[in-house]
């Protein structure tokens, strides 16, 4: 695992701002605008000499995502514990990438990408004074990024379960066979070869180098031929 973490570096990221300008209509404008939650609701009055009409144009918006201060400031609010600096350090960077990652709008979930940043967080937080207390910053770190600890624990488990299983043949057959995680692996390569969304990140490949790891295929010529699937 050593091989695979080591090339993962911890780079402050910054997030460029934009200003959002809102214009609000008068009462008496034939035109209102509406915004409640995440939709938006455009009421049009045109009045004729017979009688008045109301013309109701409904369009849905999609909701912009938070900021990189929201995400920290979710994750602060969930665990109020201090964290010691030489992980706290760390963990703030983190939360910054992954932010980035998981806002971008070609991301999508996938078990690869939670059993690479299960890696890496069990590696960082190796030595943590309190079990108890480093299964809990995982719950409000995974919280904060509004997507659900309980399922990147369970995928993350079910991969290394299964690469234990594979040799190497067996590991680049995955897409001639049947089974759930064959499955898995088969709709990432297809979304990988543009039949969906899919955004490489460092997670995804530390996750696939440790299905390689665990099933003790990591000579190179393996590795080419892994990247012709995904």
């Amino acid at each position: 695992m050593a091989t695979v973490i080591s090339s993962f570096s911890f780079s402050t990221l910054t997030q460029s701002s934009s200003q959002r300008n809102l214009t609000t209509l008068s009462s008496n404008s034939p035109t209102f605008r509406f915004r409640v939650g995440f939709s938006c609701l455009n009421v049009g009055v045109r009045a004729s000499n017979s009688a008045s009409k109301m013309v109701v144009r409904c369009s849905s918006s999609v909701a912009e995502p938070p900021t990189v201060s929201e995400t920290k400031l979710n994750f602060l609010k969930a665990y109020k514990r201090p964290i010691p600096s030489i992980y706290n350090t760390v963990l703030q960077e983190l939360i910054v990438q992954q932010h980035l990652m998981r806002y971008k709008r070609s991301y999508r979930y996938d078990a690869v990408f939670a059993l690479g940043f299960v890696t890496v967080y069990e590696q960082l937080m190796e030595g943590y004074p309190s079990d108890e207390d480093r299964d809990a910053i995982f719950q409000a770190y995974i919280q904060a990024l509004k997507e659900d600890p309980e399922q990147y624990r369970v995928d993350a488990k079910k991969l290394e379960e299964w690469a234990r299983s594979q040799n190497p043949n067996s590991l680049l057959e995955f897409s001639s066979r049947e089974g759930e995680v064959e499955g898995i692996l088969k709709d990432i390569a297809e979304r990988a070869g543009g039949k969906g969304d899919f955004s490489y990140s460092r997670f995804f490949a530390i996750g696939l180098f440790r299905l390689l790891e665990l099933a003790n295929a990591m000579e190179p010529t393996i590795l080419e031929k892994v990247t012709q699937f995904i």
